[in-house]
């Protein structure tokens, strides 16, 4: 038997309960992002210059910040705990609200959100299976399995009860023509 407790730790789980609960978010989605962006370490710092638990990239913090009126925020905390799950949990919020899914949140939180509206079909729903199957980019595409499949587990941790990854994924909407092409959110 596998101890998923051990794969799937709860680090800094009131910090991540209360973000997910202000911005209203599954809290094993938020957890199984930052587990797949960070692996927890506080920190962390990307190539391209994401920093934190929750891999925020500077423009984006300063533009969440803004929007969800982080008094005195400041660039250099972006790696403070709390500052850096607010962002994050912000961001993940944004782009819910504007692409309808998680599974296209968490796309858009690695790729971008015009490109996760993109890679929607034009005519039909898709199972959120078969739309993560076709983003034509593979980090993105193994990202969004890794992130679904991590809220899973932790959903299975913190409500003691298992939800099929399949109606975690959801069905995906088709592309609407008069939505915007570019993105507003960064």
């Amino acid at each position: 038997m596998h101890n998923f407790a051990l794969r799937y730790p709860l680090p800094y789980r009131e910090v991540f309960t209360e973000y997910a609960k202000t911005y209203d978010l599954d809290v094993a989605w938020v957890l199984g992002l930052a587990r797949q962006e960070s692996r927890f370490i506080t920190d962390a710092r990307s190539a391209a210059g994401a920093a934190g638990l929750m891999q925020v990239m500077p423009r984006t913090a300063r533009f969440v910040a803004q929007k969800i009126g982080l008094r005195n925020y400041q660039r250099k905390g972006v790696t403070e705990i709390e500052t850096n799950v607010t962002l994050g949990a912000g961001y993940m919020r944004l782009v819910l609200d504007q692409l309808g899914s998680p599974v296209l949140a968490s796309a858009a939180y690695n790729a971008g959100p015009s490109r996760a509206r993109r890679w929607r079909d034009t005519s039909r729903p898709l199972e959120g299976a078969i739309y993560t199957e076709t983003i034509p980019f593979p980090e993105t595409r193994d990202y969004v399995k890794k992130v679904m499949a991590n809220s899973m587990f932790y959903a299975a941790l913190l409500e003691k009860q298992v939800t099929p990854l399949k109606a975690r994924l959801g069905s995906i909407a088709p592309r609407g023509n008069a939505e915007p092409v570019e993105d507003e959110i960064p």
